[in-house]
């Protein structure tokens, strides 16, 4: 561990001490509001000296993104969106699919869903970044080998929180109709939402609610935490110098991970070198080395 983070360390237990200090003080609740507000900030530096982020304990928002490779990217999002599906059984996670865009082979250009459970987004948040997949074609009629690639975001679900403020003046949103299941009635009237952060050019989409409303403050609590995830990997960045999957370009040479089926079978995560050749596994949601060895990266 760098001095730098050994002096971090010693920063934050120091300001849980001094919090400490002041909550055995007779007068800590003569002001209940400011109480409340010290007693949530030693929680949140407790979190943090475990290694634990502000939103670490929380559900998360996992969105894919087909990439380069046409209808195989497209699969390849299927792949994905099943890997984490399972991923999410086997935890005993919910799954909500909040928006998305499938093509005419089950495939998916995009897909947005929310998992609910405890803990969700401090297990998946280093899920970001490109994936890469290698294999015979199934859509080309000679069977050759095809790269494709798909972008995984992994967002906390922030609701109503000071963190992140959005302005009304800072937002376009738009009202389309939904894309989704539910038959003619749903299609007939705009309850889908896109919402674009001007600032930062970030958007969003839902339509997995029943009323243009419900769909908007679900966009919302989106973006807020879109926009938290941008700004905290950009203080992770300038302050600490730890590593940040680059996630602007979905293309080779940015992926974190490779999934080779062809013509060996081998999984790799390109940060920790860790791999497997159980690729049917780690398909199917067996992820958890690959977690681990993550995590212990970013605290070794």
């Amino acid at each position: 561990m760098t001095k730098n983070k050994n002096q971090e360390k010693l920063d934050i237990a120091q300001k849980i001490s001094e919090l400490e200090q002041e909550m055995a003080e007779p007068d800590f609740w003569s002001d209940k509001d400011l109480a409340q507000q010290k007693i949530k900030d030693l929680g949140d530096l407790k979190a943090e000296l475990a290694g634990q982020g502000k939103y670490d304990q929380g559900s998360a928002i996992v969105t894919i993104l087909a990439g380069a490779g046409g209808d195989d990217a497209e699969d390849f999002a299927s792949m994905l969106f099943t890997l984490y599906s399972k991923y999410a059984v086997k935890h005993n996670f919910d799954l909500k699919v909040i928006h998305q865009n499938q093509n005419e082979q089950g495939g998916y250009r995009n897909i947005t869903f929310e998992l609910m459970g405890k803990g969700v987004y401090g297990q998946l948040k280093n899920e970001s970044g490109v994936h890469r997949l290698v294999r015979l074609s199934p859509f080309n009629a000679k069977k050759l080998r095809h790269t494709s690639f798909a972008l995984v975001e992994v967002i906390p679900e922030l609701a109503q929180t000071g963190d992140v403020e959005l302005k009304p003046e800072d937002l376009k949103i738009e009202f389309t109709r939904s894309s989704g299941p539910g038959g003619q009635n749903v299609n007939k009237r705009e309850t889908a939402v896109r919402v674009t952060h001007l600032a930062t050019g970030l958007t969003v989409h839902s339509e997995s609610e029943r009323s243009q409303q419900q769909n908007r403050e679900l966009a919302l609590t989106l973006l807020r935490g879109k926009i938290y995830k941008r700004l905290e990997e950009e203080r992770l960045k300038k302050e600490q110098g730890l590593y940040i999957s680059k996630t602007t370009e979905i293309e080779w040479g940015n992926q974190i991970r490779s999934y080779v089926l062809h013509p060996y079978k081998m999984v790799k995560d390109h940060r920790t070198d860790y791999e497997t050749s159980d690729v049917e596994a780690v398909l199917n949601g067996d992820i958890e080395d690959f977690l681990k060895a993550e995590k212990d990266l970013k605290f070794d």
